[in-house]
């Protein structure tokens, strides 16, 4: 599990093919324990597993999945990225309940300057609708935001406020109209979600 607080960014600095899927290795810089071998920790929002470590970063594999599903197949070299090491058992949750594991790849619509923070616009995925709710939590591209305001129907949008310290420490900041940003519900909606999708014999089940 995760909280959506980034805690640094890192840029990919390698992308070495390993048949359908990539080996990325990201230079960064973390604090606390050294990494160690097979410890999750999320790129952009994506949960993936250490399985190379050096001194000035860490490498991880992706599948052929990960990369069609995510941003990470088209991030290019030099890109930076969000970076999130595993919530430790009595950490304090100070964003929502993140999985890292990704439901849909959005798009940066629109960004406005609001003094020194930045009022932004996502496409919203038809499939992702029902889950997202104005004054909700949503992650984009790892970090935990609150839904300021949902556009239902043909071209549906969602608006977050991005406060200058976001902008500052993670990767939010560099993004354009037209980027491609990680996009993965709250938890408790999916699960409210699929109970109500179920119905009466769903829910009456042993």
């Amino acid at each position: 599990m995760f909280t959506g607080l980034v805690e640094t960014t890192g840029v990919l600095a390698e992308r070495t093919a390993r048949g359908p899927g990539a080996r990325l290795f990201f230079r960064a810089s973390l604090e606390g324990e050294p990494l160690a071998m097979g410890e999750s920790i999320t790129v952009d929002g994506a949960c993936l597993s250490v399985v190379e470590i050096r001194p000035d970063g860490f490498a991880i594999d992706a599948t052929s999945e990960t990369l069609a599903r995510t941003t990470l197949g088209d991030r290019a070299v030099g890109a930076r990225v969000n970076l999130e090491r595993a919530l430790r058992a009595g950490d304090r949750l100070g964003g929502h309940i993140v999985t890292g594991h990704v439901d849909e790849v959005g798009t940066l619509l629109e960004r406005n300057a609001v003094g020194e923070a930045s009022a932004t616009t996502f496409s919203l995925p038809a499939s992702l609708q029902r889950f997202v709710a104005e004054k909700g939590s949503i992650t984009v591209s790892g970090v935990s935001l609150t839904v300021n305001a949902v556009r239902y129907g043909e071209h549906p949008a969602f608006d977050v406020m991005l406060i200058p310290i976001t902008l500052q420490v993670t990767s939010l900041g560099d993004l354009a109209p037209g980027d491609r940003v990680n996009l993965e519900v709250d938890l408790l909606a999916r699960y409210v979600g699929a109970w109500l999708a179920a119905g009466p014999a769903g829910s009456a089940a042993p």
